[in-house]
């Protein structure tokens, strides 16, 4: 390994955790608000018979509400979104969204452990015009939803489209195997293949979501990184930082290991 040999250490900023293994600083909360903004414009672009155009980024928070609720124009009224992850960072980012562009609380489906401990595919999702996945992916688990299930329900469902906030795309254990391309903001939506004279599916599965909100993502990254950065000094004692130096000459011995070195 380059790094044993350089003799340099590496602290990986996404592997800075606390005592409890939570990561100190993360972009998920606004991953996931801007993820349901983007399904939120998709499901507008929908309703008029469009595909979602490009997507450009938001000087700030309530530019990007002002936006999705005039695109909206009402038709927001009734629609059921669903959040697996919801009482995680992503998720709690797309329940804020769902909030702040009129989505009534009831319709603002929040799903976690509990809710998917029976394994899936559910039939729920297919009752909800949105839904939003925010899970941290890090086994195999039950497929959330099918394209088998999907073709299955028909004319019947509700489902208009799927944002892949996770972006599993080339995970074996992707639980929304609907789909195998990384969506962008030129582009920011896919079709799946939902079978003859069934209402059309998208799915967003951008995974640079953040960037649609640069300022504030950025101001929330750095306020929760400061903290940890103060210590960087004390990086010899400090547990934030042991622990990301035990990780990385863990890494650096396996890859060693690897090389026959």
């Amino acid at each position: 390994s380059r790094f044993h040999r350089g003799g340099g250490t590496l602290y990986d900023l996404e592997f800075l955790t606390d005592p409890s293994g939570r990561r100190v600083a993360a972009f998920g909360f606004h991953a996931g608000f801007a993820g349901a903004a983007a399904g939120a414009l998709a499901f507008a672009s929908q309703q008029k018979g469009q595909k979602l155009g490009r997507l450009q980024p938001f000087e700030k928070e309530e530019d990007m509400i002002t936006t999705v609720k005039a695109l909206l124009a009402g038709s927001e009224k009734g629609v059921k979104a669903l959040v697996i992850g919801a009482l995680g960072r992503c998720g709690r980012g797309a329940v804020d969204l769902f909030r702040k562009i009129g989505l009534a609380e009831d319709n603002i489906i929040k799903w976690d452990l509990n809710e998917t401990a029976k394994g899936g595919p559910f039939d729920e999702i297919l009752e909800c015009q949105i839904f939003v996945n925010c899970i941290y992916l890090n086994s195999a688990i039950p497929s959330f939803i099918t394209r088998d299930q999907i073709v299955a329900a028909g004319p019947t469902r509700n489902l208009s489209v799927v944002v892949d906030v996770s972006c599993d795309t080339t995970n074996p254990f992707n639980p929304i195997p609907i789909y195998t391309i990384n969506t962008t903001f030129s582009d920011p939506t896919v079709s799946v293949d939902v079978g003859p004279q069934n209402p059309p599916l998208s799915v967003v599965s951008i995974d640079h979501l953040p960037s649609l909100l640069p300022r504030e993502a950025s101001e929330q990254f750095s306020q929760d990184l400061l903290s940890s950065l103060l210590e960087f000094p004390n990086r010899a004692t400090a547990p934030v930082w042991t622990s990301a130096e035990k990780l990385f000459k863990e890494k650096v011995a396996a890859a060693m290991v690897a090389e026959g070195s």
